[in-house]
């Protein structure tokens, strides 16, 4: 694609001119065709001299001034483009192909464009009605943001996991609605495990929220989420029951570690592809059971229950 020059290589232009470069040699130096110096002395020298800052102002000056001739308004691109969407060829194919068949970038059009022009065309709806992809749909509602402290700011004793109640969540989704809602404690592995009808942030945050209250305040300090936004409004927490919410950073899912390992023991039971609304709340709570009571080798061989709760061990099969 063809560029400008820029303001440092029409300068470095001038000291080249004035030692005496050749025209060819100055191509070479910056890497560009030598019909692009030719054609720069040719238009914005002045009486025979070069300054680079009177060559930057009058290709400037050229550009603003040049009439603006919009791509779709071209007569050869307009009929290409329309006789291909008379084929169902959508704008990227159409786009694609134009760059494949043409050189110069003067007689292509971006699909974005052919999409812009779709849209006010006086034929707009005759084409709209050969697209399968209407283009990016707008005026959707914006991405909610899930609100808390960055990872950065925990405290080093939940680095250490040397305290009881810092846990890290997550959700397990699968097709349609309804999932998992998984809190995993840091120290003793402990897992609260919830279903959820939907992954809206209002349902999601009750259902933790209603979990979490369950749990002693000693043992519920801080959860530590994704950027999700089935978490967006997981920030309500803070207030009631009342534990610090931090973030993980996007794309490190090892930041929550635990969690994550937990999940996959949970795929155990529910592998991916399983409808959770089929799942009853009393089969969730069996799966929470059964990987709170299993001995953990990070553990010395105790069970997060043991862990969490305190409790002796005993031998649970024969």
């Amino acid at each position: 694609m063809a560029r400008h020059l820029t303001m440092q290589e029409r300068d470095q232009i001038a000291q080249l001119r004035r030692q005496g470069a050749r025209q060819k040699d100055i191509a070479q130096a910056l890497e560009r065709s030598p019909s692009t110096i030719s054609r720069e002395l040719r238009r914005n020298a002045t009486g025979g001299e070069y300054l680079a800052a009177q060559a930057q102002h009058r290709a400037a000056t050229r550009r603003r001034d040049r009439p603006l001739v919009r791509k779709m308004e071209q007569p050869e691109i307009r009929r290409t483009v329309c006789n291909c969407l008379k084929q169902y060829w959508s704008p990227e194919q159409i786009a694609g192909r134009l760059r494949l068949e043409v050189d110069d970038n003067r007689r292509t059009a971006s699909s974005r464009t052919i999409y812009t022009w779709i849209a006010t065309d006086k034929q707009s709806t005759r084409w709209r009605r050969v697209l399968r992809n209407r283009g990016k749909r707008g005026n959707r509602s914006p991405r909610p943001e899930t609100i808390g402290a960055p990872i950065a700011d925990r405290p080093k004793v939940i680095e250490k996991r040397s305290r009881l109640g810092d846990f890290e969540g997550d959700t397990i989704l699968g097709p349609g609605k309804g999932g998992l809602a998984t809190l995993v404690d840091r120290k003793s592995r402990y897992a609260i495990v919830v279903k959820i009808e939907s992954k809206y942030a209002d349902h999601v945050q009750r259902k933790i929220k209603e979990r979490l209250s369950n749990v002693d305040e000693a043992r519920r300090r801080s959860v530590t989420f994704d950027h999700g936004t089935e978490f967006a409004h997981c920030d309500r927490l803070e207030k009631r029951p009342g534990v610090k919410l931090y973030l993980a950073e996007p794309g490190k899912p090892h930041q929550r570690g635990t969690n994550e390992n937990t999940n996959g023991l949970i795929r155990q039971f529910y592998p991916k592809g399983t409808r959770f609304l089929k799942i009853t709340h009393q089969q969730v709570r069996r799966v929470q059971n059964l990987l709170n009571n299993r001995p953990r080798a990070c553990l010395g061989y105790k069970t997060p229950n043991e862990v969490f709760f305190g409790r002796s061990a005993t031998l649970c099969c024969n």
